[in-house]
Order: C-alpha cells, then sequence, then structure tokens
C-alpha cells in the first residue's frame, strides 16, 4: 500500500525535494542512460504527486509525478510529466495508479483542457488506455524516442 501526497513546489520538504530530484535523475539518467536537463524550471509552477511505500520499514519514494497547469510548458493545454517508478517498486500496477491519479487532479482542476504529454514511445499504447492519441511522428528527445500525445478535454 501506497501513502499518496500531493505537494506544491513550496510545500516539499527539503527530504522530499531530495528524493524526487534523486528518484528522477536514477531512473532517466542512469537508468535510461539520457543526459539531459532534468532541472528545468517548471517544477516551481507544478503540482508534485508523490508516493510513499511504508511497508518495507524505512519509508522510500516509489512513484512520482508532476502535473503542469495550462500555460506553463503549453499555451492552452495541460501536461503532465516526468512520470516514474522506482525500480523497486515496480511490478505492481503501480505506474496505472499514479497516472490515474495525475489524470484526475488534471480534470478536477482544469475541466476545459486538453492534456498534452512527450511520451516515450514504447508507452505509446500505455497512455492511449487513459484516452491519449499520438499527434505527429515519433522523434528524438534526450536519446530516446518520443512521440507527442493529446487527451482532449471533451473525451473526458
Amino acid at each position: 500500500m501506497l501513502r499518496w501526497q500531493w505537494k506544491s513546489f513550496p510545500e516539499l520538504t527539503l527530504d522530499e525535494l531530495y528524493a524526487l530530484l534523486a528518484l528522477r535523475q536514477e531512473v532517466f539518467v542512469v537508468e535510461q542512460r539520457s543526459i539531459y536537463q532534468d532541472v528545468d524550471g517548471l517544477d516551481a509552477a507544478s503540482l508534485h504527486l508523490l508516493a510513499y511505500d511504508d511497508a518495507q520499514g524505512t519509508p522510500f519514494l516509489a512513484a512520482y509525478l508532476r502535473v503542469l497547469p495550462p500555460g506553463v510548458k503549453f499555451p492552452d493545454e495541460c501536461s503532465l510529466g516526468r512520470v516514474v517508478t522506482s525500480p523497486r517498486a515496480r511490478g505492481r500496477g503501480q505506474g496505472r495508479e499514479l497516472v490515474a491519479r495525475g489524470l484526475a487532479r488534471l480534470d478536477a482542476d482544469f475541466p476545459a483542457a486538453a492534456i498534452r504529454i512527450s511520451a516515450q514511445h514504447y508507452l505509446q499504447r500505455f497512455y492511449e488506455d487513459f484516452g491519449f492519441h499520438a499527434e505527429g511522428d515519433v522523434y528524438d528527445e534526450d536519446g530516446i524516442p518520443h512521440i507527442e500525445m493529446v487527451r482532449a478535454a471533451a473525451r473526458r
């Protein structure tokens, strides 16, 4: 069972900020061997969803994502990104719950806005299950094939 928490950037403690940055680097930079600027200036304007696993004694950050309101990354659309599950917590369906919770938050806060994401191409079907459709061709982003995907407000 995970303990889920929504936090604005100012609400994050130093330990939480350190844990989410460490998890993002562990997976996106080290595991996926993608050299890129993770700290991109968008965290301060985002809401952060943190999921802690308390079952193994010492709690650890098992899953994380950030949601961005319209006007932060895209002019009229929301976005979610930095969707990540810890290698220690994979295989239990937590990635689906993570995305479902992120989308539910965007649906509640911005019901009239579409949601645009830059998805790793191998996850296209995963996001299609949530109502996203691909727009454009596959492109390289930081050495990893990506595809832009949109979930229209009318579909929700």
